[in-house]
């Protein structure tokens, strides 16, 4: 794909998310060398059109470049990578709430994409159903094709998936709220079922 004003910003923004850290531990040559190879896997993944999830898709490039430059494990850099995004206030405004997120405004928004997503257009972008709140959750959806899986089996590193869908934990906890899910498609399952909800009120 085209290297743009998203793919620029987005690699920005989670290079700098996890700045402190990786200097810290690693040094400048390894955020530097980071950088350099999220450009070079922009470069190679397939385009995924004016997708919804660009930023989603620029985190597995991202996390791939960093696991490529740190060395270590990706277990270690999952760690590195977590613990950046939740001390970044820069991240936490971005993402917002659970009140702006799961406000009922954006579901015909949500319908019309996820209507617009079974044409599979772009090869590597996602396929989603949207399901409406009820009694059990605010608001659901089941992936039925994951960007994220198809970039990471496209620069040979499939397992690294698995520590993306571990991410999605750590954005909705910055959110206040809570994810529930039974499969992914990165553990061999034919659908991502998301289903979150707020944060429970404790007593």
């Amino acid at each position: 794909m085209k290297e743009n004003a998203g793919t620029r910003f987005y690699g920005w923004f989670y290079s700098h998310a996890c700045k402190r850290q990786l200097k810290k531990q690693y040094g400048r040559r390894t955020l530097n060398a980071a950088k350099k190879e999220y450009r070079a896997i922009i470069r190679r993944a397939k385009d995924i059109g004016p997708s919804r999830l660009l930023s989603a898709y620029c985190m597995g490039a991202w996390f791939i470049a960093l696991n490529r430059s740190a060395g270590d494990s990706a277990e270690e850099n999952y760690v590195l990578f977590r613990d950046g995004l939740r001390k970044s206030r820069l991240f936490a405004m971005a993402m917002g709430d659970a009140d702006a997120y799961l406000d009922e405004k954006k579901l015909p928004g949500r319908l019309k994409w996820a209507k617009e997503s079974k044409k599979r257009t772009y090869e590597n972008d996602w396929v989603v159903e949207v399901l409406p709140g009820g009694a059990v959750f605010d608001l659901g959806y089941d992936y039925l094709a994951c960007g994220i899986c198809k970039l990471c089996q496209d620069e040979g590193c499939p397992e690294m998936a698995r520590y993306l869908c571990r991410m999605d934990f750590v954005l909705a906890e910055l959110m206040g709220m809570e994810l529930m899910r039974t499969t992914t498609i990165a553990e061999g399952g034919e659908r991502c079922d998301f289903r979150y909800r707020r944060k429970q009120q404790s007593v």
